[in-house]
């Protein structure tokens, strides 16, 4: 069945039909151009005969499923944008995840549709474990420079192997901070890894953080990196994201006065602190808005099963002056 399958995909760009693979026996098929979901007709027969059930997911698209039923998918109308969320209730409705989970693919769309706005040319990746907020700007279609910092061992591993067939993807191996200094992390927190001990709530909220081990790293400012960051581009037009587990502010004020070349940022804001020493959300805020920047959006990163508090949200800001000048 599952080669019928295989072989069925495969045949419907033949008949115009764009295909999603969603997944074992799941896919989501389209046809660009039709004017009414009968347009599909001949495929649907096919597929019909060969097993799969097919089911209108809105105007020219359809949920092509193994077996008879595709009830399990449901679809909701985004406003009048024209697009649709589809969500396979077999995953058990958890509608926590299922928010985390848009709010992450708006803050990527949101993101990549300010670089084009404001010209981005080079994104500064500040933290960047192993590569992953890179490969996505790179999926989003962003083509400009990155330049990735990464200071632990492992993870810069993985991020050199992640860049290293991409020429204008650039990183250096070090961390970003308030001076140039050498420093302990807290390390083996997977993606958590912090300059910053843990807080008395992190303990409580994450297992990791019972278990960790410290790295000797290197730590530079971010003005005295970023002539090399820039070099070779003309008229640099850059975006600062940064994610270094309660660090932001710090290598934001590693910046000084280089803020100034910014035109916008990224920045994970703690509404409920994983680390000690971090500084809220509204403060972090605060000391952006005072560098000039106006906040574009707002997602939740993680939010509490028990409560639905927000624990932390990435936070986009712009300069809204450097935004270009309709003509």
């Amino acid at each position: 069945m599952q080669t019928l399958y295989r072989r069925l995909l495969r045949l419907m760009p033949r008949l115009g039909v764009h295909v999603t693979d969603l997944g074992p026996g799941d896919a989501v098929v389209s046809r660009r151009g039709a004017r009414t979901r009968t347009a599909l007709a001949p495929g649907a027969d096919l597929l019909t005969r060969g097993g799969f059930a097919v089911t209108g997911a809105g105007k020219d698209a359809w949920v092509v499923t193994r077996g008879k039923s595709v009830g399990s998918w449901r679809t909701a109308r985004l406003g009048d944008s024209g697009a649709r969320l589809l969500v396979d209730e077999r995953q058990g409705g958890d509608e926590r995840r299922l928010q985390l989970a848009a709010a992450e693919y708006l803050c990527a769309q949101h993101v990549t549709a300010m670089l084009d706005l404001y010209g981005v040319n080079c994104v500064l990746d500040v933290g960047a474990n192993a590569g992953q907020y890179g490969r996505r700007l790179r999926r989003l279609g962003y083509t400009g420079r990155i330049v990735s910092f990464e200071p632990t061992g492992d993870a810069f591993a993985r991020l050199a192997e992640a860049a290293a067939d991409d020429p204008d993807w650039h990183v250096h191996h070090l961390g970003l901070g308030r001076e140039d200094t050498v420093a302990a992390i807290h390390t083996g927190w997977n993606t958590m890894n912090s300059l910053l001990p843990p807080s008395d709530y992190g303990r409580g909220r994450y297992q990791r953080f019972t278990r960790t081990r410290t790295e000797e790293i290197r730590v530079r400012r971010l003005d005295a990196v970023l002539d090399e960051a820039l070099d070779g581009l003309d008229a640099p037009r850059t975006f600062l994201k940064m994610d270094t587990q309660g660090y932001d502010l710090e290598v934001f004020a590693g910046a000084g006065e280089r803020v100034a070349d910014l035109v916008g940022l990224q920045s994970e804001v703690a509404v409920l602190r994983l680390y000690e020493g971090s500084p809220r959300m509204s403060e972090a805020v605060s000391v952006y808005e005072d560098g000039g920047f106006e906040t574009t959006g707002m997602y939740p990163v993680t939010r509490e099963a028990a409560t639905g508090r927000v624990v932390e949200f990435d936070c986009v800001m712009m300069r809204a002056q450097a935004a270009p000048q309709p003509e």
